[in-house]
């Protein structure tokens, strides 16, 4: 894993406002309806999000040493290089989806709805959101939503072939999507038409979409350089 990896996701994660919009604008919405009307509300915001990070970050870990599982066969096929690809082709997707052009991602998200229909009953023993404290423990529950941008950079997690490297990976991730929902949540009606506008899904989906291109020239280059069975990692 490469610093550019970290960079990517972070701005995966910046970029997707859009989706954070519609996917967790609607738990910042209950969870603002709940707050003291008369008290500090960024110690809640700051926990919910906590919570979910470190939920993202449980991910990154999980799926990073499933990935070391796979590696251990990458001498007969090039695991590492087939998942990065495919983490490639998922930013692509994304970035489709962000401009609005392509859908496929909803329907990842669908892949997750299994366990999500365990997790999600226990978010009532959290309710009310009293302190910061429940406020934390309802992030870290949310942050296991079916969510096609959190899959896409799973991916990439999984080609990082390390748990560390995976966690590290989700982490920046989360970060980056960390100004989104603090701005959802402080200031829900003003930025609600602002991440909606046309112009800026399209360029949130361009980045995405470029993201993805790099990492699929260097794959291409390490396939035309190495061959199928070439010993080089991708550094994306």
């Amino acid at each position: 894993m490469t610093e550019f990896s970290i960079i990517a996701v972070f701005f995966v994660g910046l970029l997707g406002g859009v989706h954070c919009l519609g996917m967790c604008g609607s738990i910042v919405g209950i969870l603002t309806g709940q707050l003291p009307k008369d008290g500090a509300r960024w110690p809640f915001h700051l926990a919910y999000n906590s919570g979910r990070i470190a939920s993202y970050t449980v991910a990154g870990m999980l799926v990073g040493a499933i990935g070391q599982a796979g590696m251990l066969f990458r001498d007969a096929v090039p695991v590492q290089h087939l998942l990065f690809a495919l983490s490639s082709l998922m930013l692509i997707a994304l970035g489709l989806y962000l401009a609005g052009l392509w859908s496929m991602v909803r329907r990842i998200e669908q892949l997750g709805s299994v366990l999500w229909q365990r997790i999600q009953p226990l978010t009532r023993f959290v309710f009310p959101i009293t302190s910061p404290l429940r406020a934390l423990l309802l992030g870290m529950l949310w942050g296991w939503l079916p969510c096609g941008l959190v899959y896409s950079v799973l991916v990439t997690a999984l080609a990082s072939g390390h748990p560390q490297s995976g966690a590290l990976i989700m982490l920046a991730f989360g970060l980056g999507t960390l100004p989104n929902l603090l701005v959802i949540g402080l200031f829900w009606e003003r930025c609600r038409r602002w991440v909606q506008s046309p112009r800026v899904r399209l360029l949130a989906g361009l980045i995405v979409m470029a993201f993805g291109v790099y990492g699929l020239v260097k794959v291409g280059y390490v396939f035309a350089v190495y061959g199928w069975t070439g010993s080089c990692h991708v550094d994306a």
